[in-house]
């Protein structure tokens, strides 16, 4: 990976990130621990050997704490260990996601539960979580993943894209409520990122041909691309930015 950039303000800052282990996620871990932070976070699944992997190529170490961000006792104590370790979290990374496409007739309520919860509520707990920590530290960035996907209304995505026109909403309101304390708060929405999960599951020749006549950049995004867009919200550079929603997408979706 090579960031175009970089941004001296993220060397030793501590650093956590939801679903760092895979996807978009894996490579935020690496690009913050390319910039010399100290980087902590929490994944469902076994991350060892990524952590390996993550360990030579820049290194540095992240530190891997395996869990469930719907379970809130859980994602807290993740954040406290991460405190204990590298010092109160000034930037919080909210990543993890599951886009997973269900037609409205067959969305269950144990479904939406389940959406909403990994694609809403653990932002807004992980977010109430950190908050002591950036006040005390005299300030902070976070960070929440939304989707171009609400935007553009997509029909099999009703539950994802209902969770992301929230996340969008509550960056604003928690822009607002932590302002005052130096503490920004801003979106980022991707669009199509081919991550291998995408590729596994969802990608086919018609889709990724019908998308790519969508984008005005004609090249397909991977998740490489959103590192340097996010460690831009995340440092100083972007420091009077907040309660902002910024589209990646190659120019799909147009805002403003």
């Amino acid at each position: 990976m090579t960031v175009p950039a970089t941004f001296h303000d993220l060397q030793n800052a501590s650093v956590f990130i939801t679903g760092g282990g895979s996807g978009i996620g894996a490579a935020l871990t690496c690009g913050f621990l390319a910039q010399g932070a100290k980087v902590a976070f929490i994944d469902i699944a076994d991350c060892a050997e990524f952590v390996a992997k993550a360990t030579d190529q820049t290194g540095r170490t992240p530190l891997f704490i395996q869990g469930d961000v719907t379970d809130i006792a859980a994602l807290r104590g993740a954040i406290d260990t991460a405190a204990e370790a590298h010092g109160p979290v000034t930037v919080l990374v909210n990543n993890a996601a599951n886009d997973m496409r269900c037609d409205l007739e067959d969305v269950t309520e144990e479904f939406w539960r389940w959406m909403i919860d990994i694609n809403l509520k653990a932002y807004y707990f992980a977010a109430q979580a950190v908050a002591p920590g950036m006040q005390a530290a005299g300030g902070g960035a976070i960070v929440n993943f939304s989707s171009v996907s609400y935007m553009m209304g997509l029909p099999e995505l009703s539950v994802y894209t209902t969770a992301n026109g929230g996340i969008t909403a509550m960056t604003r309101s928690l822009a607002r409520a932590l302002g005052p304390d130096k503490i920004r708060v801003n979106a980022i929405a991707p669009g199509w990122v081919l991550t291998d999960k995408q590729l596994d599951k969802w990608a086919t020749p018609e889709g990724l041909q019908g998308h790519m006549d969508q984008q005005a950049l004609k090249e397909h995004m991977v998740a490489d691309d959103m590192v340097a867009p996010v460690l831009f919200l995340a440092s100083q550079a972007s420091r009077m930015m907040t309660g902002q929603c910024m589209v990646v997408d190659g120019g799909v979706a147009t805002t403003g």
